[in-house]
Formats: structure tokens, sequence, C-alpha cells
């Protein structure tokens, strides 16, 4: 791109999180799958990037808190909306040896509405060096403003944004397979950076190895292609350096795997934003996500 900014805009939901204690009773959180990368980027990357959020909260007492958490957390707020008559959704985390299911209430969460309007988002979107979204962002919105968003998206591509792009595919935010599977798909095609994980779509696409999943974003568009598979092999490809291959070291206690991926995605970011090699900035994705999943709770203090 022709200038930089050294600004990261996250883009999706943020949500009162309800995260188990050892003693049965749960804490209230904040977290997102997009604000946790972007929470993550602030404590990653240097003081000279600015990481902002790009929302819509409510006008009430909670909204005003959460707000206030991302204001102290770094995370910059003013390309989050405030609309009346709506508040923010809330999930409760259920853990079963480290693995976690979610239990969901967003009927009236203000963020389904943040792409409503097409001239804000592209205001939010200018001076922007990597705008970072996900499959969740696009599953919350309706067919209209999905389209909203994408042509925003392909706008600031076109201007030297970089698109950064995480397919987090939940089946249960969608109508069904096909509509999901499509919306990424269309999604991928404004992307430069896409960070899917090979158990969903290898799972929702009938792949069988990370190397189709791969062809298939190359395919798309995309000059950067990291594949997550969990504790597995992760398996790259950028443009200049071919397919790379990483083993993550094992962890030796996973307490809550929730944020692994979203932290991966900042570690990752964090460093191939700076120029750092295929194989490092996989490593940095590494050693941060397996710093998180050893704590409770998506956000967690980790060693940087």
């Amino acid at each position: 791109m022709n200038e930089r900014h050294h600004r990261v805009l996250a883009i999706g939901e943020c949500m009162v999180e309800m995260a188990p204690r050892a003693d049965g009773a749960y804490t209230r959180n904040f977290a997102g799958d997009t604000f946790n990368t972007a929470w993550y980027l602030r404590r990653l990357l240097p003081e000279a990037w600015s990481v902002d959020y790009c929302s819509a909260v409510g006008e009430d007492r909670i909204s005003d808190h959460m707000l206030g958490f991302m204001q102290k957390a770094g995370v910059g707020t003013d390309s989050v909306r405030r609309i009346s008559g709506r508040t923010v959704g809330l999930y409760m985390i259920e853990l079963d040896n480290g693995e976690r299911s979610f239990s969901y209430w967003r009927g009236q969460s203000a963020a389904k509405l943040l792409a409503r309007d097409r001239d804000v988002l592209s205001a939010a979107l200018e001076r922007t060096d990597v705008a970072l979204f996900s499959g969740i962002t696009l599953a919350i919105l309706s067919e209209e403003d999905r389209r909203n968003l994408l042509e925003a998206l392909a706008e600031a591509r076109r201007r030297g944004t970089r698109v950064a792009f995480d397919p987090n595919m939940r089946l249960r935010l969608w109508p069904n397979v096909a509509v999901m599977c499509a919306a990424v798909a269309e999604a991928a095609e404004v992307a430069d950076i896409v960070l899917p994980s090979f158990d969903e779509d290898g799972q929702y696409y009938g792949e069988t190895s990370p190397l189709e999943t791969i062809a298939r974003y190359r395919n798309a568009g995309a000059s950067t292609i990291v594949v997550k598979n969990g504790v597995g092999r992760i398996h790259a490809e950028g443009r200049e350096e071919g397919v790379v291959t990483f083993d993550p070291q094992p962890v030796a206690q996973v307490v809550d795997t929730t944020a692994a991926g979203d932290s991966f995605n900042a570690g990752f970011l964090s460093v191939r934003l700076s120029g750092a090699s295929m194989g490092d900035a996989i490593g940095r994705g590494a050693q941060v996500a397996a710093q998180v999943i050893g704590k409770r709770g998506a956000l967690v203090g980790i060693d940087v």
C-alpha cells in the first residue's frame, strides 16, 4: 500500500461472557472472536500501532461497561455505534475436560446492525492497514448487511487495506450448511489473509487434507492462508514462500480452549505484519495460543 497507518480494525461482536470458576460460580467478562483477537493484538503489537474495534452496542449500563472495558484495554471505540433500544449479547461457557460448549442470548444485540449503514462502515475503514472480520461477523448480519460489509471491505482493499478473515464456521448461527459455505466463499474473495480451522472447513466442505483447504482459499484470491488444526500440524501457504508446516509443542494441561484460535490469529498477525517469515509467525501464534488454553476464560494474561 502507498501509505502505512499502523492501524488494525477488527469488525464483529463483543458479548458479555459468563465463564465458569473452579468453585462452580461464574465470572462476568467481555469477549467475542474478533474482539478477542483485537485484545491480544493490543498486547502484542508495538505501541506505534493502534487497534480499534468496529461494532455496535446499546445505550444501557452494560453497554457502558463494555465500552469502558475496551477503552481500558487500549482498544479504540470510535467505530462502535450506540443504538437506542438495543443492548449487547451474552454467552455462557460450560467446560468438560477443557473442551467448551456455549449457550447464547443475542436476540437484541446491537452488533447485528453494525453493517446497516454503508457510509459509516466506509468511514471506519479509512486509514486502516489491516481489517479483520470473521464468519461469526457475517452470521449475525442480515443478507443485505453482509453485502454492505463485503462491499465496504472490497473497496478498502482496493485502496490498499489488507483484509484478514477467519471463517469461524458456527452452523448454529446459519440457516443451513449451504448458506454458511456460500457466505464464507464470498467473504474469502475479499480477503488477503485467511485463517481457517481444518476441523470446520474439512467437515463442511468435504475436504480430506488441509492442502485442499489451502487450494480453495488460494483460488479465491488469498495470498496468505494458515490452516489451524487443533493440536495437530498447521499447514500454511504464502505467495512467496509456498507451503509451510509447523508442529505445535504439546500443552501440558489444557484448561479451557476458549479463544484458542482467536489468540493464535493475534500472535500470527502481530509478527507477520512486521515482515516475519511464515514459520516465525505461526510459531508466535502457537506460543500465544498455548498460554491462553492453559487458563480459564477468553482473555487472560500472557507473556509478551
